[in-house]
């Protein structure tokens, strides 16, 4: 992927520490279905006081999400990104390729990206290219299946519940293709990995490499936050997180400056 493809993120806040200071984003939550399940997820749809990935106050449709960039853009002009990033899987719903078209035809001056989890990311890109869509974020625990499997319950594909390390290998057989044919097609990947410890904390140094030889430019570990099936872990230390990233960056460039973001986050990072 050229360069240039990646410098025109530098105002987006999640692939930049530079651009958080200064640009803001929205995340719109419009796509409430998932096709697989991680043991690590607890979607709460009312949950106004939780900042973590997966919640929001309420959905949106296409319409009203379109009208919510409307509102805030006009309030405030340091908006420079719209995307969808739950409180489901965003390709797994309608819903969000029509957001984003929308958003598109109406704001082409904003950078649209979208959050998956990678499973449909090959055959949804045709549409994504067609939203504008600049940036990919991919959530890769793991490229094991033994690993994988201890990770997620089932994934859910063409019909059919894939469970075990069978469901894991064909996730990251999908991730892996989606990653490839989306930096193919210009635009900018960064992978988000949970680090959950005791399970894939020894681990993410070959997902770094399996990413990175993928054609993924950043990768972001983002620490556990213990709920459903692991709620009984303790989460990763902070001197845990910064010593994997020292560790990683050799491989791939890191980001340090993630909040967790919600589902229907607003405006700046910092």
């Amino acid at each position: 992927m050229p360069q240039e493809a990646f410098d025109q993120l530098r105002e987006h806040p999640c692939f930049s520490r530079a651009a958080a200071r200064w640009f803001g984003r929205i995340h719109l939550p419009v796509a409430p279905d998932c096709n697989i399940r991680c043991h690590y997820c607890n979607r709460l749809f009312d949950c106004a006081n939780e900042n973590r990935p997966g919640v929001t106050s309420r959905l949106m449709g296409p319409e009203e999400a379109l009208e919510h960039v409307w509102r805030m853009v006009t309030a405030d002009n340091r908006i420079r990104v719209v995307g969808v990033a739950g409180p489901g899987e965003p390709l797994a719903n309608k819903a969000t390729l029509d957001t984003l078209l929308n958003v598109h035809r109406h704001f082409p001056e904003l950078i649209t990206c979208v959050s998956t989890n990678g499973l449909l990311l090959a055959e949804k890109l045709p549409v994504l290219h067609a939203a504008g869509v600049r940036a990919v974020t991919v959530t890769v625990n793991a490229v094991s299946p033994a690993i994988g499997s201890l990770i997620y319950s089932y994934v859910s594909y063409g019909g059919r519940i894939y469970r075990g390390t069978e469901g894991a290998e064909l996730l990251w057989r999908a991730q892996r293709r989606g990653l490839r044919l989306a930096g193919e097609m210009g635009m900018v990947v960064k992978v988000n990995s949970v680090l959950i410890p005791g399970i894939n904390d020894e681990h993410l140094a070959e997902v770094a490499r399996a990413v990175k030889e993928a054609g993924a430019r950043v990768m972001n570990i983002i620490p556990l936050i213990p709920q459903g099936k692991f709620a009984g872990l303790l989460p990763p230390p902070p001197e845990r997180v910064n010593f994997l990233r020292r560790e990683l960056c050799p491989i791939i460039d890191q980001v340090n400056h993630c909040r967790r973001c919600r589902a229907d986050a607003v405006g700046m990072l910092v």
